[in-house]
C-alpha cells in the first residue's frame, strides 16, 4: 500500500497538505498495514517544519536557553516592595535573529495556559524582521502548567517580576541592543506587560539598569486599579483587544488608556471588531468556544487600598478568587483577520521604533 500527500491552496492563500491513500485491496484486506500507514502519515504531518519549509530569516541564527533566578511572591509583597518570596529558577528561550552585531529583542510573556501556539508565530515574524525573541517560561520552574481554573495559584504580578529578571539576562548578552528591548504579553502575560510599565514597580523591582522601549499587552485584564497607576514609564504603550472578548473585556482597558493619555502618556488601545479572547492563537477554534471552568474577573472591580492591599471595590473586603463577582467559562477563539491585522500593526510599529530597514 502507498500513502502520500499533495497540496492545495485554500481561499486564504494558505497551502493545505492532504493525505491520500491508494489501493482498495489494501483497504479491504490489509487493515493493519493501513493503520500503520495512517500512523506514519499522521506522525509525519505532526512534525515541526524543517528549515527548508521556512522562509529565510524565520530560522533563528542561534537558539539559546537561559536559566535565571526569580521569586514566587504574593501580590501584597510585590506591591509593598518586600523581597518576601520563595526563590525559583526559571528559563527563557532566546531566538537570536540572523544578522550581525547587537540586535533588538522582543520579550514574550505567556498567559494562563503557558506558552501557546501564538508565541512561535510571533517569534518567527520577529526573526524575519531581524529582531530576536526571548520567550519567557514563568510556569515550568514553578511546577505549573495552567492556572486558568484557579488563578490563586500564582499572584498576577509574578510575571511582571519575571519580565524584569529577563532584562537581567538580556543586559549581559553581547548580541542584544540594550536600548531596543520591547515587552509583549498575552492575557495574564498581557496584564503583566501593561503594569510592568508602572514607575513604582520599575523603581522597586527592575535592577537590570535597562528599560523596555515599549509595552505591547494583548487582551490583558484591566479590572485592577493600583495606587498612582497613571505614573508610568515614558515609553509607548499599545493595548490590543477584541470587542468580542468576554474573558477580559476591553472597556476597562479603554478607560485606562484614556486616563494614561490624559496624563500625557503615549498610550493607545487598538480594537478588533468581534474578535474573541486569544484571537491571535492559530490553534484556537475559529468559532469562540468555552474555556471550561476558567475564572474571569470581568464583573469585578479590584482596587489597591491601602498600599499593598487588593480589595473588592464593591464590598470593601480583601479580594479573593472566591468572591461572588468571579465567574467561570468565558470564551476563547482564533480570529484570522484580527490576527493578521495585529501582526501587520506590530510589524510596522516595531520597524519604526527599532529603525529597521
Amino acid at each position: 500500500m502507498l500513502c502520500g500527500t499533495h497540496s492545495i491552496n485554500n481561499n486564504r492563500g494558505r497551502t493545505l497538505k492532504i493525505i491520500t491513500h491508494w489501493s482498495l485491496t489494501t483497504l479491504v484486506l490489509q487493515p493493519f498495514r493501513l493503520l500503520g500507514c495512517l500512523i506514519l502519515c499522521a506522525v509525519s504531518h505532526a512534525m515541526p517544519a524543517t528549515a527548508q519549509d521556512l522562509p529565510k530569516g524565520q530560522i533563528p541564527a542561534r537558539t539559546e536557553l537561559h536559566a535565571f533566578q526569580s521569586l514566587t511572591i504574593s501580590d501584597a509583597a510585590f506591591l509593598k516592595g518586600q523581597d518576601a518570596g520563595t526563590p525559583v529558577t526559571l528559563a527563557g528561550e532566546l531566538r537570536v535573529a540572523q544578522g550581525v552585531g547587537r540586535m533588538p529583542v522582543v520579550v514574550l510573556v505567556h498567559g494562563s495556559s503557558g506558552i501557546g501556539s501564538n508565541t512561535d508565530v510571533w517569534a518567527r515574524q520577529f526573526n524575519q524582521m531581524g529582531v530576536s525573541a526571548f520567550i519567557l517560561d514563568s510556569f515550568t520552574g514553578r511546577g505549573l502548567t495552567v492556572v486558568g481554573p484557579d488563578q490563586s495559584q500564582l499572584g498576577r504580578l509574578n510575571l511582571s517580576l519575571d519580565a524584569y529578571r529577563a532584562l537581567d539576562v538580556l543586559a549581559r548578552h553581547p548580541r542584544v541592543d540594550p536600548k531596543r528591548i520591547v515587552l509583549m504579553g498575552f492575557s495574564r502575560g498581557g496584564q503583566a506587560t501593561l503594569y510592568a510599565s508602572e514607575n513604582r514597580f520599575l523603581k522597586t523591582w527592575n535592577r537590570s539598569g535597562l528599560e523596555f522601549a515599549a509595552y505591547l499587552p494583548f487582551y490583558p485584564d484591566c479590572h485592577t486599579t493600583y495606587q498612582n497607576d497613571t505614573d508610568v514609564a515614558d515609553r509607548p504603550i499599545r493595548i490590543f483587544h477584541g470587542t468580542g472578548d468576554d474573558y477580559n473585556p476591553a472597556p476597562p482597558c479603554k478607560a485606562f488608556a484614556d486616563r494614561l493619555r490624559a496624563s500625557g502618556h503615549n498610550a493607545e488601545l487598538i480594537e478588533y471588531a468581534g474578535a474573541p479572547h486569544s484571537f491571535d492563537s492559530p490553534l484556537g477554534p475559529t468559532t469562540p468556544t468555552v474555556s471550561v471552568n476558567a475564572q474571569t474577573v470581568r464583573n469585578c472591580r479590584i482596587r489597591e487600598e491601602p498600599v499593598g492591599q487588593l480589595i473588592n471595590a464593591v464590598s470593601g473586603a480583601p479580594f479573593t478568587y472566591a468572591d461572588p463577582c468571579v465567574e467561570r467559562n468565558p470564551h476563547v477563539g482564533y480570529d484570522p483577520d484580527a490576527a493578521q491585522a495585529a501582526h501587520r500593526y506590530v510589524g510596522e510599529f516595531l520597524s519604526t521604533l527599532f529603525r529597521l530597514k
